[in-house]
């Protein structure tokens, strides 16, 4: 299960940097304008529509890998939360707002060490 959470934390990386990559690309809404003064020469490569249809769908389909990398790296985080709690781990545990006087002493005592017989002697 290891390789499997490696895999899909190299994929979600490589994703991310694809995602950057892709926006930096893009054109904003405003270069619409710069393109009717013969600034469009340079979108004839990705054909007649320019790269806005191409980058879009590219930029969507990586946008939907990068969601679903994140929720099974949240999976995966979830698991070993679950794994770590069973392993013997202490929990802190709320205590309720109305606890005895006596529930308060021993607490103290065992917060202090006092009724410890293993407890480690005070340094002078």
């Amino acid at each position: 299960m290891d390789w499997v959470e490696t895999l899909v934390v190299v994929v979600h990386v490589v994703i991310a940097v694809a995602l950057v990559g892709l926006v930096l690309i893009q054109q904003g809404k405003g270069a619409d304008a710069g393109a009717a003064f013969g600034g469009g020469a340079s979108q004839t490569v990705f054909g007649s529509q320019g790269s806005g249809s191409f980058l879009t769908r590219a930029t969507t389909l990586l946008a939907i890998v990068f969601f679903v990398t994140s929720f099974s790296l949240a999976v995966f985080a979830k698991q070993r939360a679950e794994v770590a709690g069973q392993a013997g781990i202490p929990q802190v545990q709320q205590s309720s707002a109305e606890s005895s006087p006596a529930d308060e002493e021993s607490a103290n005592e065992s917060e202090s060490g006092a009724g410890d017989d293993n407890a480690l002697p005070d340094l002078e």
